[in-house]
Order: structure tokens, then C-alpha cells, then sequence
């Protein structure tokens, strides 16, 4: 083959036809009948963007040429989604002809649901789903989607249209619903652009799933066994289920779902019985796949069941023999799924039972953008909805976490007009739902109420605490910025420049100085996940239940990374140990398993650890070298500039006298901290108010009360005797 020969002129065919491989859709184009090729290609066929073309698999059907983005040009490939796939009878990597077509309006179309809704014979919701289908070409025969209001859809066949060619739907378009439901077609059928921030998964799914199931001639011909088993693991939310449904539905495999309770019986036997009836169905029916989900119920490590669990371990011993034994179970493929892959029993996850394991992780902020697009599809969305930013703000949330949000958002809005509805009517039109219009607030509301998934059990609410509110510490304030922001804003300066962010930080100094309000104001500037830790729910009695916890907790963060894990009063957690008693053990082995945890084998990735401590000089010299904690503050007690603005901070939201000097109060605080000052601040405020009452004034004239220097000269005072009385 000449390399010099453009490949668009390889491509091109007899009566103005080129040849195009499949691919999917990018995620907004679901559903809306558009075919993406190269501007290129589309300049040789004489097509501009808009124009109706015919598609021709096995089968023809019309949809609109519109030109695909940057990354998928030069590549001779044409992006179509689920359903135009399977009206075309192509799947993806075959390869089809377009053509261009002439088309009609259509005055009339007849649609078939293929799940039938009770409101589907009103004649107002006939003409709701006519302007969610406008701008459709079809053909009959063709299958279409209605996105309702949220991310509910209907499927249609087109039973009828008029004239009998290639029509356009457009707002003048009779529509009429034939109410038989079509047999053997379900409701919603999952489609990769179904699957949000997960391609790379998807492609080595397919690879190990399509090709031994549509092309075994070809493993025979390189004289090699195809793939048996695919293993898939993750935390709970990630779409691990969603994946093993698409691909299901995308290979036309026959389909053989297990899960633990039904194959678990109590009488001796049934429970092998049963899982040798599941295979030979599947061998009866092949090519199969077998979707094991939450596998880790019924084939967990046989040497942590006890001896009343024999069932189990029976279990165990079919899954293995059957997946891997003398008898060869021909073209059926096992997917296995779990949360907790660590609890499976080794033998089941070597090669020739499970031959790839695929880690589906928690989805970065371009994964979270496809998948916010993919669930807000049929919403009413307001004009001030940046999804950009709601995927910059939606640290450790996963795919599950992310249908919750566009839920809840769509709730908070919905609550708005709920005293307008009549609840006497037999069901709300959908005319009135589309008067709704979800904003960005909405979306923000709901966030207060949706926490990440991954770290549910150890989610800590951020105070509202902002950098402004901290007097002094600049130079600390701006370090803290450049180790936890820049990281999360510049990545690409990080990969170019071969840098690692630090890993941790410690703020000591004497009590009040502000350590413990630094690291609030840190995780609600930067925004990302935070993870509070407090050393009694950590230490226990138990011999390696203390490791465990720590363990569970760096685990916690790093699938929600990024994350700040603060980890207040450190010394009570990490002291010397030479200091530590003899026989007490427990201690000794948490320090290792922090120093192993934060400086490891294992890398710790997108998760900084920040401490805080007044006894920097307890905690174990191993912990404070530079590739656990890098970076080590001091924070000193405030200076007379920086207790003056500590004294602006807390005093600039009450009703001072304008005479206040501040300097001067700032010059009587000789030698106090942060907390000194802010308390100060309290007690005047106190002091005035028990004079307010004291005077009997109305307390419909709280306009009147004011703190004056009087006020705060006293609760100095009392200060100073409290520090008399510590000393």
C-alpha cells in the first residue's frame, strides 16, 4: 500500500460514496441523530453542516452531517450514536457508506413506545414529545428517543410516516401514538454514550469482550486461547454494572446475569447445581456473557471462612473448576465485580479465569463534565449553568453521586412550584413541568445536601472560613496556596516540569496562633475534599485494629483525591518512640503505619496530609524528614501590625463606635494570640449587651447598642488575669 496516498482518496468509492469506520458519538450528541465525520471528507462529498444523509450498514438510515472535533479528524471515522447504530445494523469498528438524500417535511408520523406510559393519550403530551423529536430525520422503520424533563427517556419505532420517504419532524408535524407495545424490546437500552469519563475502560473491555465474541478466527488463527474473564473493581457509584450492560447490549450477547442470594440453597449441592445450570445455559446460548456482580458475596478467600460456612466454600471450589476445568466452556466470557477486590479468593484471580482486571476509578474533572452532559440531557437548563465549574467543584464524586446531584437539583427547583400544582388532576402535564428552569443556584443547593460517596462515613462539613478572615501569616497563607491550589490549577506545569507537590504539611506554635483555623480556611478556599482526623477514633485495644484505621483512612483518601487529610494535635498520635512504655505496643505500630503510608511503596497521589500541633518536639523524628512532611511553619505570635488586623477581622461586622482606636487595643495586647483577641473581642460584645439590659432598654432598639473602648479594656483586663492564673 503507497503511504503517499491521502487516506481520504483510499476511502472514496464509485457514485460520490465514501467508506467510514464507526465510532461513538461524543456524549451530547445522544439521541439527536448526528453523524460527525472529518470537514475534510465532507467537503469531497459536497455536504455542509446540516445536510441529511443516509447511512448505509446492513440497513439505511437518515441522520445529519455535522463535522467532528480536532481530536477525531484524519482518522477516516464517522461518530454516531446507540440508536443510530442499531438503525444502520452496525456496531462500532464496521464499516459503512454515506450518501447524500433528498428529504420531505413530514405531515404526519406514527409512533410505536416501546414502554407505554399512562399519559401518552393526551393530546398536550403528544405535542411535548413532538418538540423533544423536531429536527429528527427518519425513515420508518427507524427507532428514535425522547429525553423527558430529567434524564428519562422513551424509545419509539417509527411505524408510519407520510410521505413514505426520508422526512423531516418539525413543530407542524401530526404525531400519533400507537399504544401496542413493541414485543421484546426494552424500555432504555445502554449505549457507551451512556458511560461518562470512562473510554480507556471501555476500550480494553471491548478488546477483551468483542473480538473473542464477533471474531474467534481470529485467535485461532494466531494459535492462541481468547480471553475467558474479565475482572472489574472499584468503588461503589463508578459504573461498573453500567459498562457490563452497554457491552452486553452493543455485542448482542446473550446475557446471563447472577447474583449471590439466588445462588446461595440451603440443601447440600444446590448451590454448585445451580451455577452448573447458569454455564451450561450460557454454552446452550453462546456467544454469552455471564455477569457475576458483587462476586465477592458468593467467592470469598476460602482460608478467612470458618468451618460452619462449608457452602461458601463449595462455592468457591465450582467457580473454579468451571471457569478453568478439564471441559472447555467454549465462547462465554465471565465479568466479575466488586468494590472490595482484596476479599476475593486468589484462585479465581489468576490468568485463565479472570485474564484482566480493570480498576474503574473515581472520575476526573473532564469525567465528571461527560457525565453531568450525559444526566442533565433532557433538563430545562437555565443559560447561568456552568458545568465546567460544577466539574471543578465536585472533587471524589462519582458517576452514582453525580445522577444524585442533577436529581437533587432538579428537586430544588421542582419545589418552587409545588404550591401552584392542582393536586386534584390525575397527573401534571408535562406543558407545566417545562415552565421549570433548573440555574446553577439550583445545582449549588443541591451540593449542600449530595457529599461524595467515597468518603461518606468520614465527610466533614467545611466551615465557611476564608483567607481573609486570618490576620498576618501571609507568607505561610500564600505557601499553603502554591502546595494545595496551584497543583489542582496548573497540572500540566507540574507533568512538564517532571514536580510532585508536597505531600505534607505542619503548622506548630504555641496555642491560639491560628494552626487548626489555617487548615479551615485551606479546605474551603481551595474547595477540595477534607478529611478531619482525631486521635481517639483512631487508637483501639485491639491488636492491629489501630493500623487498620489508619490504613482505611489514607485509603478513604486517596479514592476521593484530591484531599486534604488534616490531622489535628499530631503529637497525640505520633510521639517518640523511644518515648513510648514497654509492652504498650499499640503507639509504636501506628507511627509505622503512618510513616509507611505517607512514604511508602504505595504512591501517595493527590492526597496532602496537613498537621497541627503545639509539641512539635513529641512527635517521632521519622515523620518530620522531607518526603512525608516537606513543609514545616511556625506560626509566632502576632506583631502589633497583625494583631491590629485581627482586631479589624473580628470587629468589623459589629456595631463599634466609630472613635475606636484599634492600634491602641492592638498595643495592650502585648504578647496575645489570635484566640486571645478574638475572645477579647466576644467579652466586649457581651459586656455591652449586659449593659444594654441593665438599662432596661427596649430590645426593639437593638439599633442603639454600641461597644466602646471601655468594653474592651475590660475584657483585656480579665485576659491579662487569666494569663497571671495559667502561668
Amino acid at each position: 500500500m503507497n503511504p503517499e496516498i491521502p487516506i481520504k482518496e483510499k476511502r472514496m468509492i464509485k457514485d460520490n460514496k465514501m467508506i467510514f469506520k464507526v465510532k461513538e458519538a461524543p456524549v451530547k450528541d445522544a439521541g439527536r441523530a448526528i453523524a460527525r465525520i472529518d470537514p475534510k471528507d465532507m467537503k469531497d462529498l459536497g455536504l455542509e453542516s446540516g445536510d441529511i444523509v443516509l447511512i448505509d450498514g446492513k440497513r439505511a438510515t437518515p441522520v445529519k452531517i455535522m463535522p467532528c472535533f480536532s481530536e477525531a479528524r484524519n482518522k477516516g471515522i464517522i461518530q454516531i450514536d446507540g440508536i443510530s447504530r442499531e438503525n444502520a445494523q452496525t456496531g462500532i469498528d464496521e464499516k459503512v457508506k454515506i450518501r447524500k438524500t433528498p428529504f420531505h417535511l413530514a405531515s404526519k408520523i406514527k409512533l410505536r413506545p416501546h414502554n407505554i406510559s399512562g399519559s401518552h393519550n393526551k393530546s398536550n403530551d403528544v405535542k411535548y414529545i413532538g418538540s423533544l423529536i423536531s429536527g429528527l430525520p427518519i425513515i420508518k422503520g427507524d427507532k428514535i428517543r425522547a429525553t423527558l424533563f430529567g434524564s428519562r427517556s422513551i424509545d419509539y419505532s417509527v411505524s408510519g410516516t407520510s410521505p413514505q420517504e426520508v422526512v423531516l419532524i418539525h413543530p407542524d408535524t401530526k404525531i400519533q401514538l400507537d399504544l401496542v407495545k413493541e414485543n421484546g424490546k426494552s424500555s432504555h437500552k445502554i449505549t457507551y454514550e451512556d458511560i461518562g469519563g470512562l473510554s480507556k475502560q471501555v476500550q480494553r473491555i471491548r478488546e477483551m469482550i468483542e473480538l473473542p465474541l464477533k471474531y474467534p478466527e481470529v485467535f485461532e488463527r494466531l494459535g492462541v486461547q481468547p480471553p475467558k474473564g474479565v475482572f472489574l473493581y472499584g468503588p461503589p457509584g463508578t459504573g461498573k454494572t453500567l459498562i457490563v450492560r452497554a457491552v452486553a447490549n452493543e455485542t448482542d450477547a446473550y446475557f446471563v446475569n447472577i447474583s449471590g442470594p439466588e445462588i446461595m440453597g440451603k440443601y447440600y449441592g444446590e448451590s454448585e447445581s445451580r451455577i452448573r445450570k447458569i454455564f451450561q445455559e450460557a454454552q446452550a446460548h453462546s456467544p454469552s456473557i455471564i455477569f457475576i456482580d458483587e462476586i465477592d458475596a458468593i467467592a470469598p478467600k476460602r482460608e478467612d471462612i470458618g468451618s460452619e460456612k462449608q457452602v461458601e466454600k463449595r462455592v468457591v471450589a465450582q467457580l473454579l473448576s468451571i471457569m478453568d476445568g478439564l471441559e472447555s466452556r467454549g465462547k462465554v466470557i465471565v465479568i466479575g465485580a466488586t468494590n472490595i477486590p482484596n476479599t476475593i479468593d486468589p484462585a479465581l484471580r489468576r490468568p485463565g479465569r479472570f485474564d484482566r482486571e480493570i480498576s474503574i476509578s473515581i472520575p476526573d474533572k473532564r469525567g465528571r463534565l461527560e457525565i453531568l452532559y450525559i444526566h442533565t440531557r433532557g433538563m430545562p437548563l437555565s443559560q447561568d449553568v456552568n458545568f465546567q465549574k460544577l466539574a471543578e467543584i465536585t472533587h471524589g464524586f462519582v458517576g452514582a453521586d453525580l445522577e444524585a446531584l442533577a436529581r437533587e437539583a432538579a428537586m430544588t427547583a421542582l419545589r418552587k412550584i409545588i404550591p401552584q400544582i392542582d393536586f386534584e388532576l390525575a397527573s401534571i402535564p408535562y406543558e407545566k413541568l417545562m415552565e421549570l428552569e433548573i440555574t446553577m443556584d439550583n445545582f449549588l443547593d443541591a451540593m449542600k445536601e449530595i457529599e461524595p460517596s467515597a468518603i461518606r462515613e468520614v465527610f466533614v462539613e467545611v466551615p465557611d472560613v476564608k483567607w481573609n478572615d486570618i490576620g498576618g501569616l501571609d507568607e505561610i497563607k500564600e505557601t499553603l496556596k502554591e502546595a494545595v491550589e496551584w497543583p489542582l490549577k496548573y497540572p500540566e506545569l507540574f507533568l512538564k516540569t517532571d514536580t510532585k507537590p508536597p505531600k505534607g504539611i505542619i503548622l506548630h506554635g504555641l496555642p491560639g496562633t491560628g494552626k487548626t483555623y489555617l487548615a479551615k480556611a485551606l479546605a474551603s478556599e481551595s474547595g477540595i475534599n477534607f478529611i478531619s482526623v482525631k486521635g481517639p477514633q483512631i487508637m483501639n485495644r485491639f491488636i492491629g485494629e489501630s493500623e487498620k484505621a489508619v490504613r482505611e483512612l489514607f485509603k478513604k483518601a486517596k479514592q476521593a483525591a484530591p484531599t486534604i487529610l488534616f490531622l489535628d494535635e499530631i503529637d497525640s498520635l505520633t510521639s517518640m518512640r523511644s518515648g513510648i512504655e514497654a509492652g504498650s505496643g499499640v503507639p509504636e505500630r501506628v507511627i509505622s503505619q503512618f510513616l509507611t503510608e505517607m512514604d511508602g511503596i504505595e504512591d501517595l497521589k493527590g492526597v496532602i496530609v496537613l498537621a497541627a500541633t503545639n509539641r512539635i518536639d513529641l512527635i517521632d523524628p521519622a515523620l518530620l524528614r522531607r518526603g512525608r512532611f516537606d513543609l514545616i511553619f511556625e506560626l509566632p505570635k502576632p506583631d502589633l501590625n497583625t494583631r491590629e488586623i485581627i482586631f479589624h477581622i473580628h470587629t468589623q461586622n459589629k456595631p463599634v463606635e466609630k472613635k475606636l482606636n484599634l492600634k491602641k487595643l492592638a498595643t495592650k495586647t502585648e504578647g496575645m494570640v489570635g484566640a486571645d483577641i478574638e475572645f477579647i473581642c466576644r467579652k466586649a460584645s457581651l459586656l455591652a449587651i449586659r449593659k444594654f439590659i441593665e438599662n432596661n432598654i427596649k430590645s426593639s432598639a437593638t439599633n442603639r447598642i454600641v461597644i466602646n473602648e471601655k468594653h474592651f479594656e475590660e475584657a483585656i483586663q480579665l485576659i491579662v488575669k487569666q494569663n497571671k492564673f495559667i502561668k
